[in-house]
Order: structure tokens, then C-alpha cells, then sequence
């Protein structure tokens, strides 16, 4: 008897944190690697991290953000897309959006049946102008708006506040004392959505198995919302030697302005990482959206931060 043929599911930025879960989640998990077979996309297909997928028996295809024919060839043949776009490569605003339409554009073309796109909220809708420069949520958002005027069959995947953005970089230690500081510009007491890349794969897997209820939605990607004094005190718990004296500090606006000049960024992306900081306080990273829907949907063990904390690279050196 021939097997059934596998659905294909294909994954852009699939060497990268958030397609790279994707891809380990539908290889291994027991139910899914029998019924989907994973295409990757990637820029270069013949670089380790893509051949290394290959030998895994995933298809590997190669595809350009900027070149739109490379990505319907990507997608021809699949039944569910998972689309990312990173602005950070840039920081362009404007380039995000037309990659991300052109995305949608072929997704719309080649007839899939399930686009899943990595977006976050309109900052600027959100906070009635006050926030007007989080580009990397604006532009994201823009595109969900363009998916949704196309009539894709689509889903939004928003991932929360990565977790790695902690270790070593805004949770690290004073080359004065020693101590264990997170300062942030926002109080001690405003959530947080924290996010694990890892976990990734978790959520794409309810949104593909919960497809009809999705369809149109959005799923929220954190495993909790913390403050800013519950993520330290988290690290005093799984690093008690060395964080019994970390602290959580409030950063004055000027000071945070000052040590991101001093770090040399540049003026409009300080600008845009200050009002970042300020949406968790002022409107809510999700528009203040509670993670049940997330919890109900999602089979399987999300990260905590203590976990993350433990394996995180940067502290490898504490345990």
C-alpha cells in the first residue's frame, strides 16, 4: 500500500531562532512527522546550518526576501507557509514592509492553504500616536493588515519579549561591584511577556492543529507575563550565590538616552528601543490581551524564565 502524501509545510528563516524550532518541532513530534514534511527557505542552502537540515531529510530550498520569484518557487506545492521578516538586518522600516508583501503576495499566487504570519501589534493605533516610532512592530503590522485585504487564509503568530534579550545584556553585571542589575526604563512592576524562542514550534503547532479556529486570529507567544522584579528575582532563585544582592533599577529616561548614545546607536533606534520599553507600561506589550487563549491551545511545556535563566549561555559560568 503507498503511504498518504505528507502535507508540506514551509518555513522561512528556517536556520534562524524562531524557523529553526519550527522545523525540530514538525521533524520529531510524533504525530506531526508523520502527516507534514518540512521545506526549509533559506538565503544560502549551501551554508552548514541548511546542510546539516538537509541531512535531517528536510528539502532545503534557497530564497531571496528581495527577489519575490524566488519566494513563490518556495511555495509552490505547500499547504501551510510560515512567513518572518527581521528588521533588525536593517532597520528599515519601509524595506520590512515590502518584504513582507511580497511574502504575502506569493503566498496569495501559489494558492496555500494555511499562511502563518510572525507579526506583532500597530503600536502607533495602539497608543493613539503617543508611541509612533516602534518601526519594528509598525511595519509587521502593516503587513498582517495587507494579508488580511488579500484574503489569505491566515493566522498571526506574535511572539513575545525574547528571553534571551536578558542574559548578559540587560540583566548583567556591574564592572563596579560585582552585583546582578537589570535596569529597564519602566517601572519594577510592569509585564512583561516573556518569550523563548525555542518554543517556537509549540505555538505554530497549535495554530496548524487548531487551523479553523485560528483562521483570521492571532496567537499570542509568551509562557507568561512578569515584571521586571519577578525576572530578577527569579535569577536570585536559580543563581542564589551571585544574585542575592541583584537588583531591579529604574532607568531615567535621560540615563537610558545617555548609555544607548554612549553604545553608539544610532538617534531613531534609541528612540524606537525607549518607546518599545514603553508600551509594556503605558498600553501593554499585547494591548494588555491575557495569555489564556495561548495556555488553552498550546500542547506542550512552555519555557519559564527560570529554565531559560539556567541554560542561558551567558551564565554558564554561575552554576
Amino acid at each position: 500500500m503507498t503511504p498518504p502524501t505528507k502535507k508540506i509545510i514551509t518555513v522561512f528563516g528556517a536556520t534562524g531562532h524562531q524557523g529553526g524550532s519550527i522545523v525540530s518541532t514538525f521533524l520529531n513530534d510524533p504525530v506531526l512527522k508523520n502527516e507534514w514534511a518540512v521545506r526549509a527557505v533559506t538565503r544560502d542552502a549551501t551554508k552548514a546550518s541548511a546542510l546539516e537540515l538537509a541531512k535531517k531529510g528536510v528539502e532545503v530550498v534557497s530564497a531571496d526576501l528581495n527577489d519575490k520569484s524566488s519566494l513563490l518557487k518556495a511555495m509552490t506545492g505547500s499547504h501551510t507557509v510560515f512567513g518572518v521578516t527581521n528588521y533588525w538586518e536593517k532597520c528599515d522600516m519601509e524595506l520590512e514592509i515590502h518584504q513582507g508583501k511580497d511574502l504575502a503576495d506569493a503566498a496569495k499566487e501559489s494558492g496555500i492553504e494555511h499562511y502563518i504570519w510572525s507579526c506583532l501589534w500597530n503600536v502607533t493605533k495602539l497608543s493613539g500616536g503617543k508611541l509612533a516610532h516602534v518601526y519594528h512592530f509598525d511595519s509587521k503590522a502593516q503587513v498582517a493588515e495587507y494579508v488580511a485585504e488579500l484574503g489569505i487564509p491566515a493566522s498571526y503568530f506574535m511572539p513575545g519579549f525574547y528571553m534571551s534579550n536578558l542574559p548578559g545584556q540587560m540583566l548583567k553585571q556591574s564592572s563596579e561591584d560585582n552585583t546582578y542589575t537589570l535596569g529597564l526604563p519602566i517601572a519594577p512592576t510592569a509585564p512583561i511577556p516573556l518569550y523563548d524562542t525555542r518554543d517556537t514550534g509549540l505555538y505554530v503547532k497549535a495554530i496548524v492543529s487548531n487551523r479553523n479556529e485560528l483562521l483570521g486570529k492571532r496567537l499570542l507567544g509568551a509562557t507568561a507575563y512578569m515584571t521586571g522584579q519577578e525576572i530578577v528575582d527569579g535569577f536570585k532563585n536559580v543563581f542564589p550565590e551571585v544574585g542575592a544582592t541583584a537588583t531591579y533599577f529604574e532607568v531615567p529616561e535621560a540615563a537610558y538616552r545617555s548609555e544607548m548614545k554612549s553604545s553608539g546607536v544610532p538617534d531613531f533606534i534609541a528612540e524606537e528601543m525607549y518607546q518599545n520599553m514603553r508600551l509594556m507600561e503605558e498600553f501593554g506589550y499585547y494591548g494588555g490581551e491575557a495569555l489564556d487563549g495561548t495556555y488553552k491551545l498550546v500542547d506542550g511545556h512552555l519555557t519559564t524564565w527560570e529554565e531559560h535563566a539556567k541554560g542561558a549561555k551567558a551564565w554558564a559560568d554561575l552554576k
